[in-house]
């Protein structure tokens, strides 16, 4: 069983994870012999979050419950309360993810949490572009490592900029292999351009 943490906070950007989430909770084209994924959020109590949306979550889990290994996932939704003080245990706990093996997925102000730590010093990242670390995280030391691109993957560690919810989707479920390959293809290529053949395919590729 892979556990997906996803951290919930006050301010989260709810839509930058919107795709991942509805995908991992379906389960709707998944391989029919995919692992087993458990999605859960986490915080740091359980008292209700509101997101920037205005969705109101209740966390399932608070943060000393978080199992972080080489078989689960942690994902870092964009905020505007990265800053804060109070949201550090969580980024020590994503260092452990990713000592461990396992995978940890951020985006938007959830990059600039990361770089500020000196995570994206030495791996291959991106953020909300070129400039945007250096401007917000004064000891950032990665701009060598920067790919201007709307999601980026090095070994277990994603990022994404705040348009690239669908990118870093498919790069999550492509590492989790919840996907078939065709399928997952047609599900990127519908989504992002909203021809309806890619629809039909990706349907197509479920009856395989």
């Amino acid at each position: 069983m892979t556990t997906v943490y996803v951290y919930v906070m006050n301010t989260m950007a709810d839509w930058e994870i919107g795709y991942c989430l509805a995908e991992l909770h379906s389960k709707r084209f998944f391989r029919k012999d995919a692992r087993e994924i458990s999605v859960k959020t986490v915080s740091l109590s359980k008292e209700p979050v509101k997101s920037m949306g205005g969705l109101t979550i209740v966390p399932d889990l608070t943060i000393k419950d978080v199992q972080a290994n080489k078989g689960n996932v942690l994902i870092l939704p964009g905020s505007d309360r990265w800053s804060e003080s109070e949201n550090s245990p969580i980024l020590g706990i994503a260092k452990q993810f990713l000592e461990a093996g396992g995978l940890v997925a951020a985006i938007c102000g959830a990059t600039v949490a990361l770089a500020n730590i000196g995570i994206l010093d030495d791996k291959k990242h991106t953020s909300n572009g070129a400039g945007f670390l250096n401007m917000f995280c004064p000891e950032y030391k990665g701009t060598d490592h920067y790919i201007d691109k709307p999601a980026v993957r090095d070994g277990n560690l994603i990022t994404a900029a705040a348009t690239g919810a669908l990118d870093m989707t498919r790069l999550i479920l492509e590492y989790l292999d919840l996907f078939a390959a065709d399928t997952l293809e047609h599900w990127y290529a519908y989504f992002s351009t909203g021809n309806a053949d890619e629809f039909f395919a990706m349907m197509q590729s479920l009856q395989k």
